[in-house]
């Protein structure tokens, strides 16, 4: 992975949470230091969109959820596996789903690559590059666990959607927005608008 990654691939599956991914797709947007973002949504992310933020269709999609046109993310169809992220020579610098359902944790936790989120995941896992998987799923059963453990066994990391408290968000879009800060850190994108627990 670069030093500061440049060429993201962000994915959206059936997952509640749409909160998190429009605030993502917002800070990655007004970052200078990202270049490129590859955005993949599932069929049931489609149906989360409708029920959670009344978003209808793929046309437009990241005009939709961004609320303006982007320079730089670029919407790829999930049924797309000969897309570029596909691919182990594109350099894609490092992967988020988000949210991550049960499902597609399954699949990629187990080597089974039928859509191209499912793809572009494995292909971060085989070329070493850093895939964040934020789940969201509760209460967890012993097959989840166990996907879990298989997933970052393989080198995934497992960061589940849970926002902070202790920084008194006012809304659930700065609540969304710290977690967003807080992922891309982990990436290596650390943002001066994140809060940073001060202890005494």
């Amino acid at each position: 992975m670069a030093q500061v990654p440049q060429n993201l691939t962000i994915a959206a599956t059936g997952a509640s949470g749409v909160f998190f991914l429009r605030e993502l797709l917002r800070v990655v947007e007004g970052d200078t230091r990202i270049t490129t973002v590859n955005f993949i949504a599932s069929d049931n992310a489609l149906r989360v969109f409708a029920e959670e933020f009344e978003i209808r269709g793929r046309n437009e999609l990241v005009a939709q959820l961004l609320g303006s046109t982007s320079k730089k993310v670029r919407q790829q169809g999930n049924n797309d596996i000969g897309a570029n992220v596909a691919s182990g020579s594109y350099p894609t610098d490092a992967m988020i789903v988000i949210p991550c359902s049960m499902g597609t944790l399954a699949r990629v936790a187990n080597g089974l690559a039928g859509n191209l989120i499912e793809r572009a995941a494995d292909v971060c896992l085989k070329e070493k590059r850093p895939l964040v998987l934020c789940i969201r799923e509760t209460p967890l059963n012993k097959i989840h666990i166990r996907n879990m453990y298989r997933a970052a066994d393989a080198g995934a990391t497992i960061y589940p959607l849970i926002p902070t408290f202790y920084n008194h968000p006012k809304s659930f879009e700065e609540m969304a927005r710290q977690f967003a800060y807080r992922v891309l850190a982990h990436l290596g994108l650390q943002h001066d608008k994140a809060y940073q627990w001060k202890g005494k």
